[in-house]
């Protein structure tokens, strides 16, 4: 290989940004540590300034990780700039990410600022940010509606500035590849200082081509990509960091870079975000969705029967998934559990994997076989929620519905409030519905329910369903989710997780502002 492409994630801070995408420290934490055991060079934490939570979360996540650069990003301003220092500026590799729209529209309508005023602004905000460290990143937002050789000035004076990155992002997805690539290579060329500076972009996926013209900037000279896992982020998402990897990977000797991504974490790193947000990874997504790797069609499968190569450019076990799922039962040893939890990428202390392998019995009890889908999930109800005391829990649940009668669902719920019991019955348009309004009346919640879905974890009839809820109450939304054998009972725990989370928010004040794009 004769080069390298520098692997940006901004999952944690772009990617949160996609509507339903909010996560809480613990999780921050649990991605942060993900993405640098997959071997991503740069992790853009989040925004400081938005918020006192944003804050804090970058500033947790500077300090908890060790071999990967930590950026903060920044409006071009110095407040800005000194905010996102603040947060990252314990870290052991911290990075200063500032930026300004430099596109005609976005300087008349959303700045209200001239050329002039953007170029002086540009330096101010990246001389201020070289004053606290030599690892410094320019944007110019909406570059591929930018004229060219106005992103060449800018970029000029913010190099000359400190910037050692230089952003050119297709903020809005507009760019073409070819056209897209050929704006890279002019600006690289067009640029006296460019050597001083490593030139990075960041494309949206809104007309779904943002691998496409990441992989067009690489060949025409960008060395940084900026990513998200799963292509999560504002609108229709940024560019999934799994499709360019392989790419890079699969096709060395058209690209001829290299890259630090470790393959076979791309699945573990993108099934735990799914998790976290609770958004089911589509079964026909490239790269790490179910449907990548079967075949249906006759002819594909005798090919594949003859030779995987025939119909398989990469294998499963090349980004994470693996063939044979099946590894513990209801005779399995807690060190069986703790071992296969290690191997999935839970290295979880004594207590947490007493509260999983109790939960894991009481599961294999139920059902056959136990998937390592099944153990993550109790991973997530036993431990990762328990981020600190929950007001609710679920202590039982039964619902009663008649078929083709026109009377209502009833259901009878019975919750801890912390320490008191508390018992309730009523009806509802379905048993779902009935068990959700008994629950918002014993939890005295007028919270809206604003999304609900259901996805099986594994194959099987006795596969657990994971449900997740989205509820808004007022300015504060949660994402809740539950799971069990019995979906009523996984509604309920779902719902009861997204109420517990509300008040977590409501009590630390914590509200995440809207925040720029770039």
């Amino acid at each position: 290989m004769s080069d390298r492409v520098i692997i940006f994630d901004t999952t944690l801070r772009d990617g949160e940004q996609s509507p339903g995408a909010t996560m809480d420290l613990p999780e921050k934490l649990r991605i942060a540590r993900q993405l640098e055991k997959l071997g991503v060079d740069v992790i853009e934490a989040g925004f400081p300034a938005a918020s006192e939570g944003d804050f804090e979360a970058v500033k947790a996540i500077a300090q908890a990780v060790e071999n990967v650069q930590v950026a903060g990003l920044a409006r071009a301003n110095l407040k800005d700039v000194d905010r996102a220092w603040e947060a990252v500026k314990l870290a052991r590799h911290p990075r200063i990410h500032t930026f300004i729209a430099t596109s005609p529209i976005h300087m008349q309508y959303k700045l209200r600022k001239s050329p002039d005023e953007v170029v002086a602004m540009a330096v101010a905000a990246v001389t201020r940010a070289a004053s606290y460290t030599d690892n410094v990143e320019f944007s110019c937002e909406d570059a591929s509606r930018s004229d060219w050789d106005y992103l060449v000035r800018v970029v000029t004076a913010a190099i000359d500035a400190g910037a050692t990155t230089i952003n050119l992002p297709d903020t809005v997805g507009f760019a073409q590849p070819d056209e897209y690539g050929a704006l890279i290579r002019y600006v690289i060329e067009h640029t006296p200082n460019a050597q001083k500076a490593v030139f990075s972009v960041h494309c949206h996926d809104d007309l779904g081509l943002a691998v496409a013209n990441s992989l067009s900037a690489v060949k025409n000279g960008a060395r940084q990509v900026e990513l998200c896992l799963s292509g999560i982020g504002e609108r229709a998402g940024n560019a999934s960091l799994e499709e360019f990897v392989m790419a890079l990977k699969l096709r060395p000797e058209y690209y001829g870079v290299e890259c630090s991504i470790n393959n076979e974490q791309l699945y573990p790193s993108c099934h735990l975000l799914s998790l976290i947000i609770g958004r089911p990874i589509p079964a026909n997504k490239a790269v790490i969705g179910s449907n990548a790797f079967a075949h249906e069609s006759g002819i594909h499968q005798d090919g594949m029967l003859k030779n995987r190569n025939t119909y398989e450019i990469m294998t499963p076990q090349a980004v994470g998934r693996k063939s044979t799922d099946i590894v513990i039962g209801k005779h399995s040893g807690r060190n069986a559990v703790r071992t296969r939890l290690e191997e999935l990428g839970y290295p979880l202390n004594e207590e947490q994997v007493d509260a999983v392998f109790h939960a894991m019995k009481a599961l294999a009890d139920k059902k056959a076989h136990i998937h390592d889908e099944d153990l993550e999930a109790l991973v997530f109800s036993e431990v990762y929620r328990m981020r600190v005391p929950d007001r609710f829990h679920l202590n039982n649940v039964a619902v009663q519905t008649s078929m083709g009668s026109t009377m209502p669902a009833t259901a009878a719920v019975v919750l801890q409030d912390r320490d008191r019991e508390v018992r309730l019955a009523g009806f509802g348009a379905g048993p779902i519905d009935a068990a959700f309004n008994v629950i918002s009346q014993l939890c005295g919640t007028r919270a809206e329910l604003e999304k609900f879905s259901i996805t099986a974890i594994t194959g099987g009839t006795d596969a657990q369903g994971e449900v997740t809820v989205h509820l808004r109450d007022g300015r504060y939304t949660a994402v809740g989710r539950g799971s069990d054998l019995d979906i009523i009972v996984a509604s309920a725990k779902a719902y009861i997780d997204a109420l517990n989370r509300l008040e977590h928010k409501e009590k630390d004040v914590i509200s995440y502002k809207e925040n720029p794009t770039d």
